[in-house]
């Protein structure tokens, strides 16, 4: 067994930590509350590789492994887990959703502008009453002969307004149940297709999450990922995947926290001396550092079992389960830390804590990962 990092993974954590602190923390309060699309950002996140990490260099990607993605999703995410998630749901959902199941002339056209990051993509499976049960898709997609119809609402898609390329899982045959549904690629501006307001959420509100809708669409044959009624394996066997980079994006936000509330209580100081020599604040301090490091190890596990092509779904499901609720945890602890300056938005802490509650939910509930855990151990 070997915890050591490698020259390489080194060298990129140092490259996504710099570049966290420099470009994405400036102006980070301000985005969040003014629910501002970071454009610039990612365009430079662009230039470094990171919206294309894990797409190999025949179409134009970094070629980097999810060692790699991981160790930058929680660098990022200690600052701006906008930027993240945006980052996140363009690697881990569609560019390998396109790499690993789309044709040669499917990763020509759309996958190599994704993972270059001159364009960004968005998945698009959950629906007002297919959340948790996505095996209820209400969107249909009817065999038209060359062409499918396409009609229906997607709801909480990253990247909603943003994107230009788009993942759609709908039903063809509702007959076959989950069999019977197929993953298509939309195009923004297609006739039919439109994009619902903007969400105004609790966090990551700098990320972009709408709403979109569908009327008689004409997507073509060409544009269907895999064989007719892969749809939902496509769907399940992506967010596999996805699930380590917000485990990855749980850990960051936990370990930004920590890091700003153990300077914190080095610095404040009552009754004579700095906080954290109150065994009080010690003792959360501890706790805290104890519960990232055992994520940490869980993510790390995770993506090493996925670069090594051995089964990740239950290392995976456990990773964000754990993740989250580290995050959630960490974060209300580190605002407790702060006290009241916690409460206030210039401190950064209050933003982690709204920001890491969707980690709990989205790209899975962890209701779900128990699910997913329990098949797995239960086989």
């Amino acid at each position: 067994m070997n915890f050591q990092l490698s020259e390489e993974h080194i060298m990129i954590q140092q490259a996504a930590r710099d570049f966290a602190q420099n470009e994405l923390k400036p102006g980070v309060i301000e985005r969040d509350e003014h629910q501002k699309f970071p454009a610039e950002q990612i365009k430079k996140m662009a230039e470094l590789g990171f919206m294309g990490m894990m797409v190999s260099p025949d179409y134009d990607g970094a070629g980097m492994d999810t060692i790699s993605y991981v160790l930058v999703m929680e660098e990022l995410s200690k600052v701006d887990a906008s930027a993240s998630v945006i980052m996140s749901v363009n690697n881990s959902l569609v560019c390998y959703g396109l790499e690993k199941f789309g044709t040669p002339e499917q990763k020509e056209k759309y996958l190599k502008p994704l993972a270059r990051g001159e364009v960004i993509g968005a998945f698009c499976l959950s629906e007002p009453e297919a959340g948790s049960d996505a095996t209820s898709q209400h969107t249909t997609a009817i065999d038209m002969g060359d062409y499918y119809l396409l009609n229906g609402t997607k709801n909480w898609i990253t990247n909603g307004s943003s994107a230009s390329t788009y993942l759609v899982m709908a039903q063809t045959d509702a007959s076959k149940g989950s069999h019977g549904i197929n993953a298509l690629i939309v195009e923004k501006g297609m006739e039919g297709f439109t994009i619902g307001p903007k969400e105004n959420k609790l966090g990551i509100r700098g990320s972009d999450t709408h709403s979109l809708m569908f009327s008689d669409v004409k997507v073509p044959k060409a544009n269907r990922i895999g064989e007719d009624g892969f749809g939902f394996r496509f769907a399940m066997q992506t967010l596999d995947g996805g699930r380590i980079g917000i485990a990855a994006q749980a850990l960051g936000i936990a370990s930004g926290a920590f890091e700003l509330a153990t300077q914190y209580a080095k610095e404040r100081k009552t009754f004579g001396k700095p906080i954290a020599n109150h065994q009080a604040i010690a003792f959360k301090l501890a706790d805290m550092a104890t519960q990232i490091e055992a994520a940490r190890l869980l993510v790390l596990k995770a993506a090493w079992l996925k670069d090594s092509g051995q089964p990740y779904a239950q290392a995976s499901a456990m990773a964000k389960l754990y993740a989250s609720e580290v995050a959630m945890h960490t974060t209300v602890e580190a605002v407790q830390i702060h006290g009241g300056y916690g409460f206030v938005k210039e401190y950064h802490v209050e933003r982690l804590m709204r920001d890491a509650k969707i980690t709990q939910i989205y790209e899975g509930t962890s209701e779900i990962q128990k699910v997913v855990i329990s098949r797995e151990v239960l086989k």
